[in-house]
């Protein structure tokens, strides 16, 4: 690829490199949009040169780069499908061969001709009792003074392998990259040099010379790790700007008043609070009589009782003036926290009303799909105050909803919602109102310091008294005896007066048009992609079973006969889905046949058994929190996930979800097995996760996240505005521009 001398920057776009529609599937498949962007693109993994030439050495698994001479090229007619297959057969200069094929013989069978020397560079495979190379990349010599020189070059240096896109394959993303390395004299430093020192970490241009250019002396892993730390810093640095501007607002002090809503509650609660509950709800106090605006993280295991401490929270704000706002993902969900915060309350929630206490107040449901009557009531209630506690979706965050005195917002399910959605609703206050936000999904420490940085985080650990044990075990669904078996057991919990639930991937049916929803009810057709943990993306993928033809399968199984099935999933109109969870809570009920519209939230104590279908397409935390729906009462648990994948991944991920309920423990799995990106609850459509050297499931990058953390905070608290830090804040704006804000939206 012959270019010739340029000057950039790492602000140039890459079409100063590359003709348009190739920068272009760069930007679409890669997030590939400067030489900055391509300086961050480090290499899978380095092939030695020690593997140049000698074929006889070879194992099958290896990764390895060769340089050989083409001895022989066949193209034939493939017998199942159309088109050519080439087949070539390379020698080194001992007289080993190695066989190369492509099952596309398109573009190689004019260039791969007996005569002809390159490298090859791939992963050794087998067929029959020969060696082979798949498909491998490859980089023909054009005279033999370039053989010599390139030869020369591969001796001394270790060779990065890159994951590849259409043509521009890991030989040419290599010059490419080497091009830009060459062409750019000034590399930007966003860390300070004597932090930098105190760190021992090099240079950029060194780090980035160590990722892409290493020589055999060189260790990669020293230059990736500045650029983890560099990538860490930076994000450090927008969460120590956040929590320094929070730090800056007043917000309303709302301090608890004796002899309240709140002390009225609590002398009905009709159990005991766990330790863990009076000591967060002593923090909550604290926070919401300070005049510095409370932004607290909730997070606790699946039925910890998050729900009692965010009301008795909400119950404060009342007491103090002030109005509540909760804001839930999804329609069901909030029409089940009204539900059960007015039932908690009793007549306290009717308050004006015949009958209500004296201290009542009135709890108002509002969401996009409620009447035009019934919506207007809602709002009115809210903008006049009359409301104490407002429950809706998406919906609050709207424009014309007003509150007379927003004093706190709580967020459930935090990871469904961005910061620009939280911010809207904290903008309808009179003063910036206090935040409280929950997470049914364990968080580990490194997630919590990127995410969640800007937050004080509190954990609930201890479960309240008489939660039962649930019993999980995987179900093999291409065992005709086994899935009998399955319906046979939901049929004996229904004839002793339980229920249960029958959770699939995706809705089917007249509504089969995508696997997933869209808007505040959207539900994820499974939310574990194969690609994650090395399984084969590009096998074809088998139908996932919708709930319709679920229902349908259910209602003619024998073992089944005669019971009340009911259907439940997010593109039912708000009526017919607040009908059917009242029916199913009512046990009028007995199977609720849904999508994981009932995933969080959604609390039936005589629910006892779940059975989970095409349960390798869920990730293993959202497995966890599913079965969270079972086990609520007096009676054991039990969830029985089905899958029709024997492979070995999907049964290792499903067999941990059945070996423990420790949630903390299952979300710590699904880190290191998962990227980040999707662990955090939301994909970035054509960019995959943006962080892209941090691996949040790995111990060795919590300690370059806490100490990058560290040292962020301290320049953020002495220089708020990185003005004495230049090409810190050109690092913090870069990340901060349209698309990579993407990710910091969950936080």
């Amino acid at each position: 690829m012959t270019v010739p001398a340029l000057t950039l920057t790492e602000d140039s776009p890459l079409t100063k490199l590359l003709k348009k529609p190739e920068a272009e599937q760069l930007a679409r498949t890669k997030g590939l949009l400067s030489v900055a962007d391509l300086f961050e693109f480090a290499p899978r993994r380095y092939v030695r040169p020690g593997q140049l030439t000698d074929l006889s050495s070879l194992h099958v698994g290896e990764d390895v780069l060769v340089v050989a001479e083409v001895v022989a090229a066949t193209t034939r007619s493939m017998r199942n499908r159309r088109g050519k297959m080439l087949t070539v057969v390379i020698g080194d200069d001992r007289g080993n061969q190695l066989d190369v094929t492509f099952f596309s013989a398109y573009g190689h069978e004019g260039k791969l001709k007996p005569g002809v020397r390159g490298f090859f560079v791939g992963t050794i495979g087998a067929y029959g009792r020969r060696l082979q190379l798949t498909h491998p990349e490859y980089e023909l010599f054009d005279d033999e003074e370039q053989g010599e020189a390139a030869v020369e070059w591969y001796r001394t240096h270790r060779v990065p392998v890159y994951s590849t896109t259409g043509k521009l394959n890991s030989l040419r993303l290599r010059k490419l990259v080497h091009l830009a390395l060459d062409s750019v004299d000034r590399v930007r430093e966003p860390v300070p040099d004597d932090v930098r020192e105190r760190r021992g970490l090099p240079p950029r241009k060194v780090a980035l010379e160590l990722v892409h250019r290493p020589s055999v002396e060189d260790r990669p892993a020293r230059g990736l790790d500045r650029l983890k730390y560099d990538e860490a810093f930076v994000l450090q640095t927008i969460l120590a700007q956040r929590r320094k501007a929070a730090e800056a607002e007043l917000a309303t002090p709302r301090p608890p008043r004796p002899g309240g809503l709140l002390a009225a509650f609590d002398e009905r609660l009709p159990f005991e609070l766990t330790q863990g509950q009076r000591d967060v709800g002593e923090v909550l106090a604290s926070e919401l009589a300070s005049e510095r605006p409370m932004n607290r993280l909730l997070q606790g295991e699946v039925g910890s009782g998050k729900t009692i401490v965010a009301l008795r929270a909400m119950l404060a704000a009342i007491d103090a003036g002030g109005q509540a706002a909760l804001l839930a993902p999804t329609e069901v969900l909030a029409a089940q926290h009204h539900r059960s915060i007015t039932a908690m309350l009793g007549d306290l929630a009717q308050g004006g009303m015949l009958g209500g206490a004296e201290h009542g107040t009135t709890v108002t449901l509002l969401t996009g799909s409620q009447n035009a009557a019934t919506r207007r009531k809602a709002l009115l209630d809210a903008a006049s105050g009359e409301a104490g506690i407002v429950v809706g979706t998406h919906a609050l965050i709207q424009k014309h909803v007003q509150f007379a005195d927003l004093a706190l917002v709580v967020v459930d399910e935090q990871h469904r919602f961005g910061v620009e959605q939280r911010d809207a609703l904290r903008e309808k206050g009179v003063r910036p109102p206090h935040v409280l936000v929950m997470t049914a999904t364990p968080i580990p420490r490194t997630v919590a310091m990127t995410v969640f940085g800007d937050m004080e985080t509190s954990t609930l650990r201890e479960l309240p008294r008489g939660r039962s044990p649930i019993a999980t075990h995987v179900v093999d669904a291409q065992r005709a005896g086994w899935v009998e078996r399955t319906w046979q057991r939901v049929a004996e919990e229904v004839a002793k007066g339980h229920q249960a639930y029958v959770v699939c991937p995706r809705i089917g049916g007249d509504d089969a048009r995508t696997d997933t929803g869209s808007g505040a009810d959207s539900e994820d057709a499974g939310d574990w992609d194969g690609q994650w943990d090395g399984e084969d993306a590009d096998a074809p993928r088998r139908e996932l079973t919708g709930v319709h033809e679920m229902l349908e399968e259910l209602g003619s199984t024998p073992a089944l006969a005669g019971l009340r099935l009911g259907l439940l999933h997010g593109r039912l109109d708000a009526d017919t889905k607040d009908t059917t969870m009242r029916a199913f809570a009512a046990g009028e009920i007995d199977v609720l046949v849904a999508t994981t519209v009932i995933e969080v939230g959604v609390d039936v104590p005589n629910a006892s058994v779940m059975v989970v279908v095409d349960a390798d397409r869920f990730g293993i935390s959202q497995l966890h929190q599913l079965r969270g729906r079972v086990g609520r009462g007096s009676v054991p648990g039990l969830c029985l996930l089905m899958t029709n994948d024997p492979g070995e991944r999907a049964i290792e991920r499903l067999d941990q979800v059945a070996a423990t309920t420790d949630g903390f423990e299952l979300a710590r799995v699904d880190l290191q097995l998962r990227r980040e990106g999707d662990v955090l609850g939301a994909r970035q459509s054509g960019r995959g996760s943006s962080i892209r050297h941090l691996r949040l499931g790995r111990a060795e990058d919590e300690q370059i996240i806490a100490d990058a953390r560290e040292d962020a905070f301290a320049i953020v608290d002495a220089d708020p505005q990185l003005r004495e830090h230049p090409a810190l804040a050109a690092a913090v704006a870069m990340r901060l521009d349209d698309e990579q804000a993407a990710w910091l939206e969950r936080g």
